[in-house]
C-alpha cells in the first residue's frame, strides 16, 4: 500500500482530501457546538502546576473556530502567531507532496530561524510562569483583562 501511495499521484490526492475533510468536518463541528468537552487537558500543568508554553492552545483554537481572535490572543498569543506560518507550512508540504511524492519544503528551512524560534518559545514558557504582574499576563487567559 505505501509504495502504491508513494508512485501514484491520484492516491496522494485522495489522502489530502480525505484528511482536508476530516479537519474541516471537525472544525465545523466544534464551531456549531461550542460547548462540547474538548478531550484535552495539558499533562504538564495537571502534574506540575506550571504554564507550559501550549497551554490555552486548545481554547485559543476553540476561540479561532468561534471567530474570536482577540479572546484566542489572550489564552495564548504565541501560539497564536505561528499558527499562520503553522498552517501555511502544513499547506506548502501536503501541496509538494502531491505533486513530487516527497519532501522538498524541509530542506529550504533555515535551522537558525527554527532554533530562535524555539528559544522565543522556551522563553515564553518561563516567562508565563513567573507570579509578578506583567508575567501573569501571559498565563493562559491573563491578557483578557487588558484587552477585553
Amino acid at each position: 500500500m505505501g509504495v502504491k501511495i508513494k508512485k501514484n499521484r491520484k492516491y496522494r490526492i485522495m489522502v489530502v482530501l480525505c484528511a482536508g475533510l476530516a479537519l474541516a468536518s471537525m472544525a465545523i463541528f466544534y464551531h456549531f457546538h461550542p460547548t462540547f468537552p474538548f478531550p484535552f487537558s495539558c499533562a504538564v500543568y495537571e502534574f506540575t502546576g506550571l504554564y507550559c508554553p501550549g497551554c490555552g492552545a486548545g481554547r485559543a483554537c476553540r476561540a479561532i473556530l468561534q471567530f474570536r481572535f482577540v479572546e484566542a490572543f489572550c489564552y495564548n498569543p504565541v501560539f497564536v502567531i505561528l499558527l499562520p506560518f503553522i498552517g501555511l507550512y502544513f499547506a506548502v508540504r501536503m501541496v509538494d507532496w502531491v505533486i513530487t511524492g516527497g519532501n522538498h519544503v524541509d530542506k529550504k528551512i533555515s535551522v537558525t530561524l527554527l532554533i530562535v524560534v524555539l528559544v522565543l518559545v522556551l522563553l515564553f514558557g518561563v516567562l508565563r510562569n513567573i507570579p509578578v504582574y506583567p508575567f501573569t499576563l501571559l498565563a493562559p487567559g491573563g491578557l483578557a483583562e487588558v484587552l477585553l
